[in-house]
């Protein structure tokens, strides 16, 4: 082999190599729907010297999905969904706050804490339904189509979730 095409393979298999590996470095993040985000509060605790809410925030990362294929039906000369409706999926904001709550006797801390955990919000985009003012061929009328009135419809769009939350008291901090 001459060493042009041993340099040409080098170099074509270096960039497969670092593609995928930035691949495999991207989707933990993407598989994991929503990304922590820690609220830093430590250096007000220190400058304050009192304890403060723990917070940290979760934010969902959307993914479109494929949208379904056109539908053909019998009688229409045109698909059923013209322009199909494109699925995204994504979630609602979690959240989780700790804060203390000093006991009146005694030099101890109890907590009280919300937490909103992310959930999944399903979407879809509005889509069209046309069909032509045309019958199919006639074998009556020498194959010639027939009129009719044409048909145009908006899909609506929709969305669905279901957002939680929990409220809790206890002790330690």
């Amino acid at each position: 082999m001459k060493p042009t095409v041993r340099g040409t393979l080098a170099a074509v298999i270096t960039c497969v190599a670092a593609a995928a590996a930035g691949a495999v470095a991207a989707s933990p993040a993407a598989a994991a729907g929503s990304v922590p985000v820690p609220v830093p509060l430590e250096g007000v605790e220190n400058s304050l010297n009192m304890e403060l809410p723990h917070a940290g925030v979760e934010l969902p990362l959307p993914t479109p999905g494929s949208p379904e294929a056109p539908r053909y039906t019998e009688g229409r000369l045109l698909p059923d969904r013209a322009l199909p409706q494109l699925p995204v999926e994504a979630g609602l904001p979690g959240a989780d706050v700790r804060a203390p709550l000093p006991r009146v006797l005694g030099d101890d801390f109890d907590h009280a804490a919300a937490g909103a955990p992310a959930s999944a919000v399903n979407a879809l985009a509005p889509g069209a339904s046309l069909d032509a003012p045309l019958t199919a061929p006639d074998a009556g009328n020498f194959g010639v189509p027939g009129l009719k009135p044409p048909q145009a419809g908006v899909l609506a769009p929709a969305l669905s979730a279901v957002p939680a939350a929990d409220l809790a008291t206890g002790p330690g901090l």
